[in-house]
């Protein structure tokens, strides 16, 4: 007789392992976050801000008219209770001022400081007024130019040039690289089981957080990085175990298992805001360097980030058209009645793809906290209609779909930014989504279906 014969004839002790499972991993974040509560000697003698429960930062990054870092720039803070503190732009343009006490601070630019041909954008009204959380991040934002007196919206401030579109296409790729590791699964999830995931995007939050909790009790950056993608994976097969396998054999409609995925979502949101916090945290301390490769200025983390991503990347299409379960896999998504006539064991892929599809999320997460420097309770709902559309633009189901879709909402998204001030340009991936659900709703490479 099988394990699984065995096991599925004791539901006693199936549900045992699954509620044991379940408080395991509940204790283990339960333990992460009180970790971090103090932060390490080491990471208080770092020279640069870092957040802790009795500090708070407020940073930034100022480049001049032409986006090279500007270096010794003299940035002053000043708030309650006579405090002043200036923070000095280092080599990367990058600057931080650390802050004992929460509330609204005023910060400006010593235009002394300036380099020889530069001037502030709006110098009229350039101071800022950030409000600090102890414990987070704020940021300050200062834009340079060449013209003496130029406001926001003159031609010198925001025209379109040659250079910021070469810096934004490569931040394009960047966000559809990261994307795709969470849309690939989220597709491949709706091939194989039909079912649209709106707690998808929880899954990349908890890649995040976990590798913020490994990083503050010392683990290294790659093998926290490791060790939270395995326990995402690990999270998306006791789901398959303990909900969607049983509320499969039960019949659910699609419709019912939709809105299970939406409890879930807001379940697991108000869980990581009671374990860390509303707060921003940071998986990496140390101010981000940046390199500046044929043009274009990225943060190192952005680099290897991509540079995971694509090695992921590439690795699972190898993996679902080059093996044995990869190519049954492609055959449960494209038709799961005819995969299980010719011997193929549905059930098994379909847990096989909820902890691929959870692994790749989770480490989405872990790359999206280094690249955007901070993660918090709400980061996945935050990207989950981005991954959606990216997901509908490719074709449902189909994996390399939602690869190619997720770079085109991606290089969309950030080039928008050219021209469209702040998140707003977020809008331009719900136009998109629009669009293609009234002119082509099988995707780029979706096939249509017969109705009747």
């Amino acid at each position: 007789m099988r394990l699984s014969t065995t096991i599925a004839s004791r539901p006693r002790l199936r549900q045992s392992l699954i509620v044991t499972a379940s408080a395991v991993l509940l204790g283990l974040m339960a333990t992460f976050a009180a970790a971090t509560v103090a932060p390490t000697s080491a990471q208080a003698a770092q020279a640069a801000c870092a957040t802790s429960p009795t500090t708070g930062c407020i940073q930034g990054t100022i480049r001049d008219s032409e986006g090279e870092p500007a270096a010794g720039v003299d940035v002053v803070a000043t708030g309650a209770s006579d405090f002043e503190e200036t923070g000095t732009t280092d080599d990367t343009g990058r600057w931080s001022i650390a802050v004992t006490e929460a509330g609204p601070y005023s910060v400006t630019v010593d235009t002394e400081s300036l380099p020889d041909g530069q001037f502030l954008v709006n110098a009229d009204n350039a101071e800022r007024t950030v409000n600090v959380n102890l414990g987070a991040s704020a940021s300050a934002l200062f834009a340079l130019t060449a013209e003496e007196g130029a406001v926001t919206g003159d031609a010198t401030a925001s025209s379109f040039n040659w250079d910021r579109f070469a810096q934004q296409f490569a931040s394009g790729i960047r966000l559809g690289l990261l994307l795709a590791l969470a849309a690939i699964g989220l597709s491949l999830i709706y091939g194989t089981t039909g079912l649209s995931s709106f707690s998808h995007g929880e899954q990349v939050t908890l890649g995040g957080l976990l590798a913020y909790s490994f990083t503050s009790i010392g683990v290294p950056l790659i093998l926290a990085a490791v060790l939270s993608t395995v326990i995402c994976a690990a999270t998306g097969y006791l789901q398959d175990l303990a909900i969607w396998k049983p509320l499969r054999k039960r019949r659910l409609s699609l419709t019912q298992l939709m809105i299970v995925t939406i409890g879930l979502s807001i379940a697991l949101q108000y869980a990581f805001q009671y374990f860390y916090g509303a707060g921003t945290v940071r998986i990496d301390r140390d101010n981000p360097s940046t390199v500046t490769f044929l043009g274009i200025t990225l943060t190192v983390q952005s680099y290897v980030a991509m540079a995971i991503s694509v090695v992921v990347l590439v690795g699972t299409g190898l993996f679902l058209l080059k093996t044995r379960t990869g190519r049954a896999t492609r055959a449960v998504s494209d038709n799961p009645a005819l995969a299980a006539a010719s011997g193929i064991d549905v059930d098994r892929i379909i847990r096989l793809v909820w902890t691929l599809a959870a692994g790749l999320a989770g480490l989405s997460g872990v790359m999206l906290g280094l690249v955007l420097n901070g993660v918090n309770w709400m980061t996945g709902l935050q990207i989950l209609l981005l991954i959606f559309a990216a997901v509908t633009l490719g074709g449902l189901g189909t994996a390399f779909g939602a690869l190619v879709g997720s770079l085109i909402i991606g290089i969309v998204v950030e080039l928008t930014n050219i021209w469209l001030p702040g998140d707003f340009k977020y809008a331009t991936a719900l136009l998109i989504l629009i669009l293609i659900l009234v002119f082509r709703p099988q995707g780029i490479f979706g096939r249509k279906e017969r109705v009747g």
